[in-house]
């Protein structure tokens, strides 16, 4: 049997999970978009650009499948099982089915997370690792030959992180590794025609409120254009 799973009109929800949607008449077709935000504080400043971004989708008209790893107790362990299971592939954990469902319905991602360790959070690696699996996210040639994307519905993404660090830190000698595993492994999953969309904030516990608030209208209308 194989592991992909036939996309859903409008994907099932789930705690945590919620689903907009609209139409934009200006641009005659509402994107559909599903959100993944990752940060266990809602009273953080990541939190608050999460909820920025989501609003902003909303009002353009755009339809939103917005998850919340943290309140969905997202499971991030990938058992011995469900990794033998990638070489066939076997059928996805029944607990994958709505981030799977989202993910083939959707036509844009984006992601919102802190930097922690200049990578992702243990439970969006763990989503990335489980969820993008093979028969969703790629195909895996029988003859040992190069992977074949298999998320071309999902033609744009969209980042926006936090870092504790300076940028100088991150871009010059750390050589930015979560900017490259997203916008050049994960990217080369989805569409060919994609485009994105990468928002950092730099040395976050130490910025001033006015420069919160300037990122904070940056993301706004950089996502207006989205």
């Amino acid at each position: 049997m194989s592991g992909r799973v036939r996309p859903m009109l409008k994907p099932r929800q789930s705690n945590g999970a919620q689903l907009a949607s609209g139409r934009d008449q200006r641009r005659g077709h509402a994107m559909k978009v599903n959100v993944v935000y990752a940060h266990p504080a809602q009273d953080s400043y990541l939190a608050s650009l999460h909820r920025r971004v989501v609003e902003i989708l909303k009002a353009r008209g755009d339809e939103v499948v917005d998850f919340d790893l943290y309140a969905m107790k997202f499971d991030p362990v990938m058992r011995v099982d469900e990794l033998e299971g990638h070489a066939g592939p076997s059928p996805a954990p029944a607990d994958l089915q709505v981030y799977i469902d989202a993910l083939q319905w959707a036509e844009a991602c984006v992601f919102c997370f802190p930097t922690w360790w200049s990578g992702m959070p243990a439970v969006l690696k763990g989503y990335f690792d489980r969820v993008w699996r093979p028969g969703v996210a790629f195909e895996l040639p029988t003859d040992g030959g190069t992977i074949k994307p298999a998320l071309l519905n999902i033609r744009r993404m969209g980042v926006i992180t936090t870092f504790g660090s300076p940028w100088w830190y991150t871009r010059l000698y750390m050589q930015d590794p979560g900017r490259k595993v997203l916008l050049r492994g994960l990217k080369s999953m989805c569409g060919r025609t994609e485009k994105h969309l990468y928002l950092a904030k730099y040395s976050v516990e130490n910025i001033t409120r006015e420069e919160r608030e300037k990122f904070a209208r940056k993301v706004k209308r950089r996502f207006e254009r989205f």
